[in-house]
């Protein structure tokens, strides 16, 4: 009798488990690199004066990053949030991505936890890619069965990221077919003074119009002519030429 052997997939990769914070800033400090570094920490506008002043990068990109997500599922929520409160940029972001990945596991008891301790640590939020690779996934999915009154808290705070993150958080509700937070909240920062505010309101309402582009068009000619240059821009980006034209010209009307 011929015994039958169990055959095994060589192709098959396991994924190495992470477990405690000193195992992974060693694994992940042999990832930086001293040129993506300075490279980063121009991209992200971290002299005096800029958005980023005094960010620090290791030079560790975001694949890098989501490949090392895989592995932290051993680590404690203690550990995440001194990851949170690093000073290395890519520690921060790996905490969030950690944290989203959890979210998207977790039960409604888990989620509101994790959105709770989200807003509660914003301020180790405070760069445009921390922002918008977390605040949709976890504020925006959580806000969309709850009451939605902390992101107009975060529309009018003096701090830009907690602008940002009440923004961006409603891409969750776009891809829901849900566009009035979006167009309420774009109409709070319609006149803010922050470029990086332009960008990601007209970046919401292009948003908006991918799925109803009546809507956008509606709040477009209502407000275009008092919306600042890149945020218009940013809007009407996948319109025609011709369409586009009109609008960067103000013969648009109601």
């Amino acid at each position: 009798m011929v015994k039958k052997i169990r055959s095994v997939s060589l192709n098959r990769k396991t994924v190495p488990t992470i477990n405690s914070l000193a195992e992974l800033r060693r694994a992940f400090y042999r990832l930086g690199n001293t040129d993506k570094a300075r490279q980063l920490q121009k991209y992200f506008r971290t002299g005096p004066g800029e958005y980023g002043h005094g960010d620090v990068f290791l030079g560790i990109t975001v694949p890098q990053i989501r490949k090392m997500v895989k592995q932290c599922g051993a680590l404690s929520r203690q550990e995440i949030l001194e990851l949170l409160q690093s000073q290395y940029h890519e520690e921060r972001l790996l905490a969030l991505l950690i944290l989203v990945a959890r979210f998207n596991q977790g039960d409604e008891k888990q989620q509101k936890s994790i959105y709770r301790l989200y807003l509660k640590h914003k301020n180790s939020i405070n760069n445009w890619d921390l922002v918008d690779l977390s605040a949709p996934n976890i504020v925006g999915t959580y806000l969309l069965n709850h009451e939605r009154g902390e992101l107009y808290t975060l529309a009018r705070s003096k701090r830009l990221w907690d602008r940002r993150i009440a923004i961006l958080a409603t891409l969750a509700f776009i891809k829901h077919g849900q566009f009035a937070d979006t167009l309420n909240i774009a109409e709070i920062l319609l006149q803010d003074k922050e470029d990086l505010i332009h960008k990601a309101v007209g970046w919401m309402l292009r948003e908006t119009g991918k799925h109803n582009l009546d809507v956008e068009e509606a709040f477009l000619q209502t407000h275009y002519q008092r919306m600042p240059r890149t945020m218009l821009r940013y809007a009407i980006e996948k319109f025609t030429e011709n369409r586009r034209q009109q609008y960067l010209k103000g013969k648009v009307k109601r």
